[in-house]
């Protein structure tokens, strides 16, 4: 499993799931490729948290959700991932660029959280639900990058946001 298959599989999950069954759907597909691709899928996806875990996201974040632990970054960044490639590269260029999404603006208004644990979950679902087996150890690897020390701020502080990310402050405000 390479990177653009990994997100033709999220596109194809979205376009027969709810927007809050991607993740699900994306592991159905999944289970129906051979047990080493679908192993091999848990490391592009870490990969990509990986490229993500950035401090100006984890700022956006914190802005749609109203907050964000170290677990809620994760859950945010597995929304994310859910979203598409599209949106995931324009997120990681421009973090401010998520205030045009629609769920996002949907979120300013009704209070939802932008988060899905199970997108982190795609490829040990689709390899249990394949094999009745779990992930074998061993099958991926993480390593998070340093956060920008320039974003080295109390993300409370919405003049600093504001002057950042001034449209998702503005969403949020």
């Amino acid at each position: 499993m390479d990177t653009q298959t990994f997100w033709k599989l999220i596109e194809t999950a979205r376009a027969q799931a709810e927007p809050d069954q991607v993740a699900r759907r994306a592991a159905a597909l999944l289970a129906e490729h051979p047990a080493a691709e679908v192993a091999a899928a848990q490391q592009v996806l870490w990969d990509l948290l990986a490229e993500s875990y950035r401090a100006p996201l984890w700022a956006a974040a914190y802005l749609i959700n109203g907050g964000c632990s170290d677990d809620g970054f994760d859950y945010f960044r597995g929304w994310l991932l859910t979203q598409g490639e599209a949106t995931f590269t324009a997120a990681l260029t421009d973090p401010d660029s998520l205030a045009a999404h629609p769920r996002v603006r949907a979120a300013a208004a009704g209070g939802e959280y932008m988060e899905d644990e199970r997108a982190l979950s795609i490829a040990w679902t689709a390899y249990e639900s394949a094999t009745g087996k779990q992930l074998p150890s061993g099958s991926f690897t993480i390593t998070y990058p340093s956060l920008d020390p320039s974003w080295d701020f109390d993300f409370d502080d919405r003049a600093e946001l504001a002057r950042r990310l001034p449209r998702l402050t503005a969403l949020f405000a």
